[in-house]
Parts: C-alpha cells; structure tokens; sequence
C-alpha cells in the first residue's frame, strides 16, 4: 500500500507499507529512502536532523537513509540532489527518478530507485539504475549506502576459513583500508569469520571516521541494535571487476551514524547506456543480544539463511 505523507518538514513524502514494515521516500530531493522500520517502530535508518525539511540549493546534504551514488568517489560523486523527484507507480512497485545530473560537478547522469514492499514479510525488493545521458563515455560502479541509527554494530562475514594445504596456497580475499583506517581502533571487532564495526559516539582512536572494504562472496550485511537485526544483501557477480581495489562491501562509521554500503562492478556506459544493481533488505525483531562470533553463528546467521528463502 502506499500513500503520500508530508513528514520531517517535506511535503511529498512517500509512505510504502504492508502488514508488518513501512518505507518512507523524499521526492521534494533524492530520491532517498529515509525511514525503514516496523510499523509502530522505530526507524532503523540514520536521519540528519539537522537537515530535515531541507530543499533546494548547491550544497550536498546526506539528509539520512539510504542513497544512490556512483564510485569512484570524486566530486560529481556529491552532486546535490536536491531537486524534486518524478514518481511512477503500478500494483508491483514504485519508481523515484531523480533530476538529470545537468550542471557541476554534475555529468549528465540521472539515476532511479525502483522499490517493491514484499506483500507479507518484512523484505523490501531495491533496483537502482543508473542511466548516462551524456555524449561521452564515462566508467563508474553504482554505490548505495545505507546509513544505520546510531549505536548499532555491523557485522560483516569474511571468506570461508579453510586450513592451509596444496589447494590453498592463494589468498582468498582482502581488506581494503582508507587514511583513516586505524585497525587498532577499539570499535573493530576482528574475528576469525566475521568482522564487526561498533558505532558509537564515543571517540577513543585517533580518527572519528572508520572504514574498511572487502570482497564479500557471501554477498550479505548485517547491523544489529537493541533486538532489532537488518540484513541487506545483494548479488556478487563472480569475476566482475569490482571498484576500491575489488569492493563489494564497504562498513564506514563516524560519531553520528553507520553505514552499510555494497557496490556493483565497475562498467563503461556509452551514451545512452545503463547499469543496475540490486538490493535485498530484511528486519528481524526479538534477535537475542552479543558480541562474540559464537552468537552471530547461534543468533545472527539463521536469520541471515533464512532471508535467502
């Protein structure tokens, strides 16, 4: 079901819901997903508040949720989306167009988000495009983070662990590290199958921000807070070169919010060309608290397998 809503100080504001979970989406800027909950619940999205009700203008504003960007992340990658949203609905899904990125650092890019609320359980189907409406060929990968409310954790799963012998003599994966990756920082959580970024507003290492990417062949997310666990997923396209020296999953937190984030493989779009990529989200409620990987094995990773169902 959906209806437009004004909230948060804009007036068109898209409300998606089913029995169990709702979804709100700006079209006065974004488009950006900017609540995700159950109903009745909390959102489990980051909202900048300071930015609410916001249009208009040059400057780039998170706003909050969910956004789709293109990496590498350069300066069009900020373009500000800040114009109205065109909106098309049909009985299946509904389709947020953003304004042609037409002026700097703007190239010509116009980008969607295509969402379809699952009729019964608490999945929502996401398909971004990214359409080059430019006479130039450009190379890009679609990005999307998603930014989690404050004082979660993430959890993200590394390759198999597998002892070494003949047919394991080649590495299986890696980290990807920014500037301000300090691994000793203590809101990492290193593991032998999973990794874990704890955010909070306490700083204690030497940077507010933190973020490491990896190639995720499991092709899942998680964040986790105060019972509630989100799941975001989306497919790894085997052998596809991926951006951030072979991303597809990226975890950023700072003192204000966390961020899951997956990217697509990197293309070269010709004019008039596009690419798309898809996402997966799921909640869980009453998800049983901890912080070791014998919970996320006993708590988190049969909720995670059976979201692939």
């Amino acid at each position: 079901m959906v209806e437009k809503i004004k909230w948060g100080g804009w007036k068109n504001v898209y409300r998606i819901w089913n029995d169990s979970i709702e979804v709100r989406v700006l079209a006065d800027v974004g488009p950006r997903i900017v609540w995700y909950g159950w109903k009745e619940g909390e959102n489990v999205l980051h909202e900048v508040r300071s930015e609410a009700g916001l249009t208009g203008g040059n400057e780039f504003h998170l706003y909050g949720g969910h956004r789709l960007w293109v990496s590498p992340e350069i300066e069009r990658t900020y373009f500000p989306d800040n114009r109205p949203v065109a909106v098309e609905k049909d009985d299946t899904r509904i389709l947020f167009t953003a304004a042609v990125e037409d002026r700097a650092p703007g190239t010509n890019l116009k980008k969607q988000i295509e969402l379809n609320v699952d009729d019964n359980r608490s999945a929502v189907y996401l398909r971004h495009r990214i359409l080059n409406l430019d006479d130039q060929v450009t190379e890009l990968a679609p990005w999307t983070p998603t930014m989690m409310r404050a004082g979660g954790r993430a959890i993200l799963p590394l390759p198999p662990r597998i002892a070494m012998d003949k047919e394991h003599y080649l590495p299986v994966g890696h980290l990807t590290l920014w500037s301000y990756t300090d691994l000793a920082d203590p809101r990492w959580r290193f593991g032998t199958e999973y990794i874990q970024l704890l955010q909070t507003a306490a700083l204690r290492g030497r940077f507010e921000e933190q973020m490491i990417g990896t190639f995720n062949p499991w092709g899942w997310a998680a964040y986790y807070r105060d019972e509630i666990l989100f799941v975001k997923r989306a497919p790894v396209v085997a052998r596809a070169t991926y951006p951030d020296f072979g991303c597809n999953f990226e975890v950023f937190t700072n003192q204000d919010f966390l961020e899951l984030e997956t990217l697509g493989p990197k293309v070269v779009l010709g004019p008039g060309e596009e690419v798309t990529h898809e996402e997966t989200w799921q909640l869980f409620a009453d998800v049983a608290g901890g912080e070791d990987e014998d919970w996320i094995r006993r708590a988190i990773l049969p909720l995670v397998r059976s979201a692939e169902s």
